[in-house]
């Protein structure tokens, strides 16, 4: 295999992992190539985005390794993380908030199992909107990381405590899902009513 093309799978398994990561000696593991070879091409492929100012970086992180932003361009992605136009959340984003609520703390893959699906850029979204965030790490391979909801989260659903988070209509089903992302849907939506109808008096609603 030859230089560039192991740094080209390098960033592709750095994508894949997300922000669990993945350490030399498994990307060693993954590629058939010696720990040692990985380590220089790592090395290569971090200065080669450096020289190119990518926007994303790698970073290491309790010894692994894995994509993050450029810090040069953080207030470009603050801005975008408040846009008025992302104010809302999609259907995925509702459904992987659904299930950090109702189990956590919880790690992706856990996530991913329950919703079938990849669930990393609706991650990227919560915690970008900080609905949720890292609260410790799974005492299992590769320690990942643990997600749970934020006070924004209470705030931003108008919930004193976790304890209120509204009961689905259906427990212990295989709909359970379903029921309960339309739970906290319904708890936006009666949240939104209530800030639609303070504005459309002209007052602001009290802080929750």
């Amino acid at each position: 295999m030859d230089f560039p093309t192991l740094k080209s799978i390098i960033e592709g398994l750095l994508f894949m992992v997300g922000d669990e990561g993945i350490t030399t000696k498994q990307m060693a593991e993954v590629t058939g190539q010696d720990s040692k070879l990985i380590a220089e091409a790592l090395a290569g492929l971090r200065k080669d985005m450096s020289r190119a100012k990518r926007g994303i970086r790698i970073a290491e992180v309790a010894g692994a390794y894995r994509l993050t932003t450029n810090p040069d361009h953080a207030v470009y992605f603050e801005r975008l993380a408040h846009s008025p136009s992302r104010a809302s959340l999609s259907q995925a984003a509702l459904e992987t908030l659904s299930i950090i609520a109702y189990r956590q703390p919880i790690t992706r893959i856990d996530i991913e199992e329950i919703r079938g699906v990849k669930t990393d850029r609706a991650l990227h979204t919560l915690v970008g909107k900080d609905l949720i965030e890292e609260v410790g790490r799974a005492e299992a391979v590769g320690r990942p990381i643990l997600y749970g909801t934020t006070r924004a989260f209470l705030d931003y659903f108008g919930l004193p405590d976790l304890e209120s988070l509204p009961e689905p209509s259906a427990i212990d089903t295989e709909d359970m899902l379903d029921e309960q992302t339309q739970a906290l849907f319904e708890k936006l939506d009666e949240r939104q009513l209530t800030l639609d109808e303070y504005t459309a008096q002209g007052t602001e609603p009290e802080e929750v």
